[in-house]
């Protein structure tokens, strides 16, 4: 009936094994099962947290992100992801918009909270350290100052331990998570997940990789960020509901620590996107290390490309099986798990329970071969986003399949393969980045007249934003544009090329023509 129910019972069955582990620190099921209970008693009690409350987590991946999840999600409350890099206009955006008044947030990000906290209803802040729960002396950035009324993430677990804690009751309409993802206006939107969609989701899981999967003795690498729906519900909540040991990976930028951490381990699997996998085959030493244990790599959040899983079969020995799947999903619809030793590309076969119809401009159903928008329906797809009954109505078919924006094919042997998007998303680095919201805040710096952004390939993001402006001011230079957008949008949303020109390209009604640019 609900997330808690799914944590008790892996906790019974595996108690005293190693849940997650960080900077060389274990964390036991039992151990989450205490700690995340005494937070959630915490949060009740001492900041009367009531079931569907939105609480933020704004971390990085350690410890006290996983402990901090399960308090919020026993009790009840809906926790609102957000990336800790940030910047103040988007943290203030989401605060406000899922209406949050209580954040759990890492030390390294309160500056840009508290650069806007007066425009928020934040009330309650809770600030998480890297040594929290490690204790091994780890250096931390300081509290900004101007934050006056916090409290320390490990001081709330001391306070929760002598607190009663009443579990709420809940059952599968319940929402567990608001997913924020971008839209076509450049103000993100809030996925609803429910307990149901999560639920369904690590079941799904389950029952397609059931014949991969070994219980209680799975080590899986995490280094995707646990804010994001694929590492959120594959690896935080899926892999542990097996029993598996999440390797946390705080700062997958450190290519050789990265590798360090993954030569002292017996690593069975490793979720992750194409630049990840592509950034550990050209490190020093990751050749070197022992790939016996190693079973499955599962890629997603943006194409996996074939020579990279190539070249890591090469290297592992095994192939990289891709999957596909979105915030609104929970997010996993198909996955590629192949045909015996054959390579197989695209994105796979449906998940059970899933249904994968690709559609025409005009709601038909297409031909096998022939492109489609790819439409899904199960009990893995969102309620809709949140306050927002039109956007959810732009994404829903009358008969209730939800609309991805991917165009798609279905090749004879039944494996779905993306061909284009729909929309004009730009994929960096597995994340997604639309041209609509670098446009808007670009055309508000003095000088620039209009602009327009394509995504373009690159060897380390996959894609790169590149950026076509018309200028008024001919001062202007592509570093003062680049230096504007740094301050005002999360690093992989900033453009690595601007390029003026003397018109952008448009349609008869005025619409901007990027397809012309990418010509």
């Amino acid at each position: 009936e609900s997330m808690p129910q799914i944590l008790q019972k892996t906790v019974n069955i595996y108690q005293d094994k190693t849940a997650f582990t960080n900077f060389n620190t274990e964390l036991s099921f039992n151990d989450l099962d205490r700690l995340s209970r005494n937070f959630a008693a915490f949060l009740q009690n001492q900041l009367g947290v009531k079931k569907g409350d939105r609480i933020a987590l704004m971390c990085p991946n350690t410890l006290p992100f996983i402990v901090a999840m399960w308090g919020i999600i026993r009790v009840g409350a809906v926790q609102v992801n957000v990336n800790p890099l940030y910047t103040p206009r988007e943290l203030k955006h989401q605060l406000n918009d899922a209406d949050v008044d209580t954040i759990i947030i890492f030390a390294g990000s309160t500056a840009v909270l508290a650069d806007i906290i007066e425009e928020t209803a934040v009330k309650h802040i809770v600030v998480t350290k890297l040594d929290d729960l490690v204790n091994k002396g780890l250096p931390d950035s300081g509290i900004d100052n101007r934050l006056s009324v916090t409290k320390l993430f490990a001081n709330c677990l001391k306070e929760g331990e002598k607190l009663d804690f009443q579990a709420p009751s809940l059952s599968h309409a319940d929402l567990i998570f608001l997913q924020y993802t971008g839209g076509t206006t450049g103000l993100s939107k809030g996925a609803m997940l429910s307990h149901g969609n999560i639920i369904a989701n690590i079941l799904q899981f389950q029952e397609i990789m059931k014949k991969s999967l070994r219980p209680g003795n799975e080590i899986v690498i995490t280094a995707i960020p646990l804010y994001h729906i694929f590492a959120l519900t594959v690896n935080a909540m899926s892999f542990m509901s097996v029993g598996a040991c999440n390797v946390l990976i705080t700062n997958p930028r450190d290519m050789a620590g990265f590798v360090n951490t993954w030569s002292s381990l017996k690593v069975t699997a490793i979720t992750g996107v194409n630049t990840l996998f592509n950034g550990l085959l050209h490190t020093p030493g990751f050749a070197d290390i022992d790939f016996s244990s190693l079973h499955c790599s599962l890629g997603g959040g943006a194409p996996v490309q074939q020579a990279v899983s190539d070249k890591w079969k090469a290297v592992t020995g095994m192939r990289i099986d891709e999957g596909y799947g979105l915030s609104e999903t929970a997010p996993v619809l198909t996955l590629n798990l192949g045909i015996g030793d054959e390579y197989i590309p695209g994105i796979g076969i449906p998940v059970p329970s899933t249904d994968i119809s690709l559609r025409d401009e005009q709601g038909q159903v297409v031909a096998v071969g022939e492109a489609g928008e790819l439409c899904a329906k199960g009990p893995q797809v969102m309620l809709g986003y949140w306050n927002n009954p039109e956007a959810t109505a732009e994404v829903m078919t009358a008969d209730g399949y939800f609309k991805t924006g991917d165009i798609a094919e279905l090749d004879e042997r039944g494996f779905f393969h993306i061909v284009d998007r729909k929309k004009d998303m730009i994929l960096v680095s597995g994340f997604n980045v639309y041209p609509n919201e670098i446009e808007a805040e670009i055309a508000s710096m003095n000088g620039i007249l209009e602009c327009a952004c394509i995504g373009v390939e690159d060897d380390t993001t996959g894609e790169a934003v590149k950026v076509y402006a018309v200028k008024t001011d001919p001062a202007i230079t592509e570093e003062e544009v680049i230096a504007y957008c740094r301050a005002r949008l999360a690093g992989y949303k900033v453009p690595k090329q601007v390029v003026f020109i003397d018109e952008i390209p448009k349609s008869s009604v005025g619409k901007i023509l990027r397809r012309e640019l990418r010509k």
